[in-house]
Parts: C-alpha cells; sequence; structure tokens
C-alpha cells in the first residue's frame, strides 16, 4: 500500500515541499512585536528534518492535499480506500449454530423458564385479574341504531337553480348522490332537514328516508310533498348502485317490508329501481294517473 502511494508521489508534475512547523505565536496585545515574530527554536528544525522520510513526506503532503492548503494540489483518495466507519456495520447474531458461536443450544435465553419459551398470550398478566377485567363496563353499542346523512332543503334548491336537479321529475336519494348533493358515504339513508326552506318557491316531490316537522311543511305550503320510504341494506344498495347487480349478473331484489318497529315511521316500501315519478296520494291525482 506504501509502496503504490509512493509510486503516486514519484509521478506529481510538482516537487513536494515540506510544509513549514507550525507554532502558535503568542498574543500581540500581552508579548512584544519582535516576540511575536521571532524565528521558530533550533529544534523544531531538528524535528523537521527528521521527520524527512518516506514516511513523513506522504504524511505531510497528504495531510496538505486533504486541506486544499494550495490549488496545485492533487488528491490521493482512490474509491478501493473508502470504508465505513469504525461500528457503522454490525454482523446480523446468528443463533442456534452451535455452542462456538456463543448463540447455540438456547441461544440466548438461558434454561427453562417463562422467558425461554414462546411469546405469552395477549394481555396475560401471570395469572392475575387482567385490566379488561378490572374496569368496569359503561354503556353498549345498539346494533339495531340507524345512520341518517342529512340534507337541507336549501342545498336541493341550490342544486335546482343550477340545473342539476330537475324539479318536475320525482327527487329519491339516488337523485341526490349521483347530482352530488350528499356524500358518497350514505350508511342507512337520508334525512330531510329545514335549513334553507325559505329558499323553496315552487312544488318539489321527494322521497326520503326520514324528514323533520319543519321540513315536510315548508315542502307542503310549496304545494309539494314528502314521502318517507324504507330499503334495508340490500334494497338500498340497488337503489343507489344498480349497475352492480347486473355487473354481477343478479337481479334487482324485491322490495322488503320494514320491521315492526319501524312501520310507524315510514309511509311507503321503497320502489325498485328507482321510480320517476311520485306515488298519487289523492283521487285526482289517481285519477289523472289512470288517465295517462
Amino acid at each position: 500500500m506504501w509502496r503504490r502511494r509512493l509510486s503516486l508521489l514519484s509521478d506529481l508534475p510538482f516537487p513536494i515541499r515540506r510544509p513549514l512547523p507550525v507554532t502558535r505565536p503568542p498574543s500581540i496585545s500581552i508579548a512584544p512585536l519582535a516576540k511575536a515574530l521571532k524565528p521558530p527554536p533550533p529544534t523544531a528544525a531538528v524535528a523537521m528534518a527528521a521527520d524527512f522520510s518516506p514516511i513523513g513526506i506522504f504524511r505531510s503532503s497528504y495531510s496538505g492535499m486533504a486541506m486544499a492548503s494550495s490549488p496545485a494540489t492533487a488528491s490521493l483518495l482512490s474509491l478501493n480506500d473508502l470504508r465505513d466507519n469504525k461500528g457503522a456495520r454490525q454482523k446480523k447474531k446468528r443463533k442456534g449454530r452451535g455452542i462456538g458461536s456463543g448463540k447455540g443450544k438456547t441461544a440466548g435465553r438461558g434454561h427453562k423458564g417463562q422467558k425461554a419459551r414462546g411469546t405469552g398470550k395477549f394481555g396475560f398478566e401471570g395469572g392475575q385479574t387482567p385490566l379488561r377485567r378490572r374496569l368496569p363496563r359503561r354503556g353498549f353499542k345498539n346494533p339495531f341504531s340507524l345512520t341518517f346523512q342529512p340534507v337541507g332543503l336549501g342545498k336541493i334548491a341550490k342544486f335546482i337553480n343550477a340545473g342539476k336537479i330537475d324539479s318536475s321529475e320525482l327527487i329519491t336519494m339516488k337523485t341526490l348522490k349521483d347530482t352530488g348533493a350528499i356524500g358518497k358515504q350514505i350508511e342507512d339513508g337520508i334525512r330531510l332537514m329545514g335549513r334553507g326552506s325559505e329558499h323553496i318557491k315552487w312544488p318539489i316531490h321527494l322521497e326520503v328516508s326520514r324528514v323533520t316537522v319543519r321540513a315536510k311543511a315548508a315542502v307542503e305550503a310549496a304545494g309539494g310533498s314528502v314521502r318517507k320510504v324504507y330499503y334495508n341494506k340490500l334494497g338500498f344498495r340497488a337503489l343507489l348502485q344498480p349497475e352492480w347487480f347486473a355487473k354481477k349478473g343478479r337481479l334487482l331484489p324485491r322490495p322488503a317490508r320494514p320491521p315492526p318497529k319501524q312501520r310507524d315511521r315510514v309511509d311507503a316500501i321503497g320502489r325498485l329501481p328507482a321510480p320517476t315519478k311520485p306515488i298519487p296520494s289523492t283521487t285526482e291525482e289517481k285519477d289523472a294517473t289512470a288517465a295517462a
């Protein structure tokens, strides 16, 4: 290695000069200027002459090049000299590879005991009552609860004025979803709210899961109607995504009847596929529908 580096030094186009010894000058404020500019003592010159050897030449020249003391210096660092710092790379711990490795047989776990065996059951605390049983229970989760996404009359009126919803046709929950009046994360249905009811100036007909008293009064005052319809999980999916059943080669499910506890909260059973005309409620409307 030293031979290769010395050969590189011999091929340099410029002579290698011995660096002057670096001495720390005393403070000018304390010592006189003459002492500050005093030449180095002869002991330093002797040490410099003693350091004039092949190894010393390489060390001095290499340090000067590394510090970039002159623009004519050349770097002697090559790719084969690059290596990581000590301790940067550690060998993988290989367990159970014989007694000579120091991690054979018991692999550093010792003899017997709970820690020498496999992991225990999650939450096991050695036989005492675990935390999940020490803490008391609070409340319950109702498996029959329903979550309805709210939508206001003001938002529906805004979409009607923008031309996204046709007020002459029946506005169903599929219409509200397709036009973007409500989000895509619909769980059990839609609840019609009375927010912005003053913007309803014309009759509209809607079919939703639930409706507030204020919203129903505002729609009926404008000459429209609101009907609460029931869909189960499968029927509600068929209402919003009928193309999914066609893609799977399945028929649309038949409308399901509401359970006994919800019969008083709905007006009718939801129709499939999504209807476009409201169900006539009065005798005059039934006669007009039959005549058409």
